[in-house]
């Protein structure tokens, strides 16, 4: 295992809706490639500013691999970096925290200082 972290970037209605039934069940693109994508520390920036730029209205949620279990796989994808994809819906028990992803004036997303 390559951390014991992972993130994933929600759109903040969708979230609501998984806090609701207490499973999330992916977004769009997760749904039609039959796995929830999720990111490393490193690797969610990137994420974010190739997949969600200047968008408003996110979720930062940080979960906790062990909790994801073998659903969880490390799988090479953008440059041959290896990614952690989730071949199951997302308990939410796996939730460590969660936090609103704002759009900094410099148009970026502001992450945390430190996310491992």
């Amino acid at each position: 295992m390559m951390t014991d972290i992972v993130y994933k970037i929600v759109p903040e209605t969708l979230w609501r809706q998984a806090k609701e039934t207490g499973v999330f069940e992916g977004a769009e693109i997760d749904l039609k490639d039959g796995y929830i994508h999720l990111s490393t520390g490193t690797q969610a920036k990137e994420t974010a500013r190739l997949h969600f730029a200047g968008v408003t209205g996110l979720i930062l949620v940080a979960l906790n691999v062990h909790a994801l279990g073998d659903a969880l796989k490390f799988e090479p994808s953008r440059g041959g970096d290896l990614f952690p994809h989730l071949y199951a819906p997302l308990s939410l028990k796996a939730v460590l925290w969660e936090m609103p992803l704002l759009v900094g004036v410099d148009g970026e997303h502001a992450f945390p200082e430190k996310m491992p």
